[in-house]
C-alpha cells in the first residue's frame, strides 16, 4: 500500500488575471478552487494512474470538509485527523509570472502529532510512505524524522519531498529517498550550485549522510540521480511551461508508479523527469499517455564518479 502524508495541507484558490494592479479593484479572467498539498498531490497523479494510495495528514473546520469532498469525488481513499480551526487557503495570482499568498495552518496539538504516528504502526514491509510538503510553524521541525523512525524497523519504503530543518533532521533518520530541487539542495548545504557537477557533489554529500538516493530537480537543466552506486543524469523534452503547481508531486507519483512497474531505479527516474514536465507543459495533472509520449525525448545518462 502506498500511503502519503500531508500535515500542511490547503485548499489552493487559483485565479488567472491578464494584470495585477495594486490598491485598485482586479477582476478574474478564470478562477478554480481545488484541494492542495504535496503529499495529496502525489495521492491525487497516482489516482490517475488507477494505483491506490491512501492520504493521512490533518484538515479542520469548512476548507478540511471541502478537501475531503473533492478527494472523494476523485475516488481517493482518506484517514485524516481533524484539528480546530481551519486548512488553510493558498491564492495563487496566474499571470505571466505566478504570486502566491499562502495561509497559515490551523492549531496542531501534540495530541494530533500522537494520533499521526499511531496510524503509521499500521504499515508494514514492503508499504511505501510518502512525506510531502513544508512543516507549519506549529510543530517540530523532527516530525518528518519521528515518522521515517517510526517505521523504519518494518522496512518501509520512505520517500521525502520537504525543504530546510525538516530536511536536513529527517535525513538523520536515513529516509529511501529524497526529492529537493535546486534552491532546496543549495540551502541543505548552504552552497550555490552554478552546474550539473555541483548538484551531483551535494546530492552525493546527502547519500554519504544516510539517504539511499537523491532526485535533484534542475528546472530547464534536467534532473539528476544519485545512490551509493549510481549517478544518472537527464535532459528534460521540450515544451511551454504553462503550470508550476504539483511538477514535483508529480515527479514522485511517477517515479514510484514506474519503480513499481519496472523494478528500475533508471527507468523510474527516467518516467518521473517525463512525468514532472507533463504537468508543467499541461493545465492539470500529467497522464499516463503524455508521460509516454515525452519519455521518448529524455535520455538518461551514466555519470562516472568524481
Amino acid at each position: 500500500m502506498i500511503y502519503t502524508v500531508t500535515i500542511n495541507p490547503s485548499v489552493d484558490y487559483l485565479v488567472e488575471l491578464n494584470d495585477l494592479s495594486i490598491g485598485k479593484t482586479n477582476r478574474a479572467v478564470a478562477q478554480r478552487t481545488v484541494p492542495g498539498g504535496k503529499g495529496i498531490n502525489v495521492s491525487r497523479v497516482l489516482k490517475t494512474f488507477d494505483t491506490e494510495t491512501k492520504a493521512l495528514g490533518f484538515i479542520g473546520g469548512f476548507t478540511g470538509e471541502f478537501i475531503q469532498d473533492e478527494l472523494r469525488k476523485e475516488k481517493v481513499t482518506t484517514d485524516f485527523i481533524e484539528t480546530a480551526g481551519q486548512t488553510r487557503i493558498n491564492v495563487k495570482l496566474q499571470m505571466d509570472a505566478e504570486t502566491e499568498i499562502n495561509g497559515q495552518a490551523p492549531e496542531i496539538t501534540e495530541k494530533h502529532i500522537t494520533k499521526l504516528l499511531e496510524k503509521l504502526d499500521s504499515l508494514k514491509e514492503g508499504d511505501i510512505l510518502v512525506l510531502s510538503g513544508s512543516v507549519p510553524s506549529v510543530l517540530p521541525s523532527d516530525i518528518y524524522k519521528r515518522m521515517i523512525a517510526r517505521v523504519q524497523e518494518k522496512k518501509v519504503v520512505t520517500f521525502l519531498d520537504t525543504s530546510g530543518a525538516p530536511l536536513k533532521e529527517a535525513i538523520q533518520a536515513s529516509p529511501f529517498l529524497i526529492k529537493p530541487n535546486q534552491a532546496e539542495l543549495e540551502d541543505l548545504y548552504g552552497e550555490k550550485i552554478t552546474s550539473v557537477t555541483d548538484a551531483i557533489r551535494l546530492a552525493k554529500r546527502a547519500v554519504e549522510e544516510g539517504v539511499q538516493a537523491v532526485l535533484v530537480s534542475l528546472a530547464g537543466e534536467g534532473a539528476v540521480f544519485v545512490g551509493k552506486d549510481f549517478i544518472y543524469t537527464a535532459n528534460v523534452p521540450k515544451g511551454t511551461v504553462r503550470n508550476s503547481v504539483g511538477a514535483g508531486d508529480s515527479m514522485v507519483a511517477s517515479f514510484i508508479y514506474y519503480y513499481l512497474q519496472t523494478s528500475s531505479l533508471r527507468e523510474a527516474f527516467k518516467y518521473s523527469v517525463a512525468g514532472g514536465s507533463a504537468t508543467a507543459f499541461s493545465e492539470g495533472f500529467c497522464t499516463l499517455d503524455k508521460i509516454e509520449e515525452l519519455v521518448l525525448e529524455i535520455s538518461v545518462r551514466t555519470r562516472e564518479e568524481g
